[in-house]
């Protein structure tokens, strides 16, 4: 069991992740629902996912979704939640994937079929096949202080101690405005990171500038893990943000740029 507070609603939930045969599921409401049967739901500063029906509404699953994806696990698991948005935790998916069971064992991976760039408002997603899994991304901020990329290559180790821990950012300068619009209740120094004119504000770890960059790697990979997750091949994200990455996940699978695995095709690094 796994409780905190919800980033933007600041309200406590409680997940609990049970095993379960066949595909993952989400338990919120009292209804039971596949991972398949949620759509996203245009929200720009989270994922929030609805079923067609409107019965289940689950909010901010991006960093749990993540550490999902980074180990491609599929199936075996239900997600049960207590409250409409998933705790933020560390600010990151460290915490989420330290409370993964250890032997779910990994599903085949979706397959770049051929090279495209999606262009989804100022955000540019390069696809290319290849072997193995490479995604990366690249963010823009006029400031010094962030470095501009970082790029992840399928091990999930790799993404435990490297990209996992790097936590959610954000600028002095955008606070009242977030508050007003009734998001990012509920923050801590330990979660967040605020850069303001003067300085760095994180308590904890140290920052590091490369920091907002794994914190966007860690956004992306678990908005493609809706989708079916990080495909083999190279994934290259400019600029990525939820909504344009939801976009830009279901032109690929509609114009067959990305697809999914044949039989054949189990593999899942």
């Amino acid at each position: 069991m796994i409780a905190g507070f919800g980033l933007h609603t600041g309200r406590r939930s409680v997940v609990t992740l049970r095993r379960a045969e066949g595909p993952l599921r989400v338990r919120a409401d009292g209804v039971e629902i596949a991972l398949s049967d949620l759509v996203p739901d245009g929200a720009a500063r989270s994922t929030v996912l609805r079923a067609r029906d409107g019965r289940v509404v689950v909010a901010t699953v991006e960093h749990l979704f993540a550490a999902l994806e980074a180990r491609s696990i599929r199936s075996g698991l239900a997600i049960e939640l207590e409250g409409a948005e998933l705790p933020l935790l560390d600010g990151g998916a460290r915490a989420w994937a330290d409370a993964l069971p250890a032997d779910l064992a990994p599903g085949p991976r979706l397959v770049v079929a051929t090279a495209a760039t999606i262009h989804v408002g100022a955000s540019a997603y390069v696809f290319a096949p290849g072997e193995g899994v490479h995604v990366s991304v690249a963010i823009a901020f006029d400031d010094a202080r962030i470095a501009p990329d970082a790029s992840w290559s399928g091990d999930a180790a790799d993404f435990r101690d490297r990209i996992a821990p790097a936590r959610t950012f954000g600028f002095a300068h955008e606070v009242g405005d977030l508050l007003a619009r009734g998001l990012a209740t509920h923050v801590t120094p330990e979660s967040v990171v605020v850069f303001t004119d003067a300085e760095v504000l994180a308590a904890g770890a140290p920052y590091t500038a490369d920091e907002p960059a794994r914190h966007k790697l860690i956004d992306l990979l678990g908005d493609l893990y809706v989708h079916g997750g990080a495909p083999r091949g190279s994934l290259h994200a400019a600029r990525p943000g939820h909504a344009a990455t939801h976009e830009a996940m279901r032109r690929a699978l509609e114009a067959g740029v990305v697809r999914r695995p044949d039989r054949a095709d189990v593999t899942s690094r």
